[in-house]
């Protein structure tokens, strides 16, 4: 298949609109028109990741972390970045990455780690805002169900569990058309009433141009009459990092050891005891400093996240426990949702988790 059509559909899930600005999430080498039989899955891209897809014949490696952040000025093979584009384009192999996005959606990186902890009520620790949109429009009266119903396919209407969600407001509108005109209802030149439906919905900002294709196509009026809101709303499903809770409460020393046995951590950083139980975890895959707040205003008994400064422990202010598990071992198993994600969607499809270690940070015990 072609590469477009895996990419696609990974941005379905994740869109690239739901990145950091910072980040450079997308198909960073190889052409989307490919054609491409394997792909290889891994958190980071390397020499060795490379090296691992030249041998086992795959055109396409799937990675977390994006090769690229910067823009590259020369290919001169004089760091690892630059040896890695080369290596790759000299071999015809492909490299696409989901960061941020993916980090940003349920089904997600933090997802999985919910997962692996077993949290149940799991939801967004930080809910992203200006991603929602409003629509209004106006509809004859004997059509709204239709046009309504093609609005709701195509992605508008969703709160929470909750879909199909619109008012309606039933009104008159009028028009009147010139000679070059061919009116689905009245006359050209003749100004005319028509019982029509004043419509609300809202949509993610991602799904813009569905939702207003799906209208245009199934509005009967020649030429339709629609506004579009920019919301300052939370859209509950997207955003940075996640909270769930435990099916039951254990002591915090209990639940780190939980935590260091189920993501194979050497060593586990964390701010002070608190002697209470573990009911309410907050997590960030990756480095999750920037929700500390956050993490406290949930309520959550301990926070799981990686790349934590020295400083960055005080904050916790016996509030909250902060536990750095680190940035890899936060995020190894982003791998799996990868791999989940494409062998349902595609079962013939060849798809393989990297078997090399890409973790750049050692321990001694």
């Amino acid at each position: 298949m072609q590469i477009s059509e895996i990419t696609n559909y990974i941005e379905s899930v994740a869109p690239l609109a739901y990145q950091e600005s910072y980040d450079n999430a997308g198909l960073l080498v190889g052409n989307p028109q490919d054609e491409v039989e394997k792909a290889l899955i891994s958190l980071d891209v390397t020499e060795a990741v490379i090296d691992e897809a030249i041998s086992g014949g795959f055109q396409l490696i799937i990675a977390h972390h994006p090769l690229i952040f910067g823009g590259l000025k020369k290919l001169n093979g004089k760091n690892d970045i630059e040896r890695c584009v080369q290596k790759a384009i000299k071999n015809d192999i492909a490299i696409y990455a989901a960061h941020t996005n993916l980090d940003s959606v349920h089904g997600g990186v933090n997802s999985k780690i919910s997962q692996k902890l077993q949290l149940k009520n799991c939801k967004i620790l930080s809910p992203s805002k200006g991603q929602l949109r409003k629509l209004v429009t106006f509809i004859p009266t004997e059509q709204a169900d239709a046009v309504k119903q093609a609005i709701f396919e195509a992605g508008a209407g969703s709160i929470g569990n909750y879909d199909s969600c619109g008012y309606s407001l039933n009104g008159t509108g009028s028009f009147r058309g010139n000679d070059s005109t061919n009116p689905f209802v009245g006359q050209p030149g003749e100004l005319h009433y028509e019982a029509e439906v004043r419509f609300e919905t809202v949509f993610p900002a991602t799904k813009q141009r569905a939702v207003v294709s799906a209208l245009l196509k199934s509005h009967p009026y020649e030429e339709v009459a629609y506004d579009i809101y920019p919301l300052d709303n939370e859209l509950e499903q997207v955003g940075a990092g996640m909270v769930g809770e435990l099916e039951t409460p254990i002591s915090e020393l209990e639940f780190l050891q939980f935590v260091k046995k189920q993501f194979k951590c050497e060593v586990i950083r964390y701010s002070p005891l608190q002697g209470r139980k573990v009911k309410k975890v907050a997590i960030c895959g990756g480095a999750g400093s920037f929700l500390i707040r956050q993490a406290i205003s949930s309520g959550a008994d301990i926070f799981i996240t990686g790349d934590m400064k020295y400083h960055q422990f005080f904050e916790a202010e016996g509030k909250i426990i902060i536990a750095d598990i680190g940035h890899f071992e936060s995020e190894q198993f982003t791998k799996e949702v990868f791999y989940e994600l494409l062998t349902k969607k595609f079962p013939k499809f060849a798809v393989r988790l990297s078997a090399v270690n890409t973790n750049p940070i050692n321990y001694l015990i």
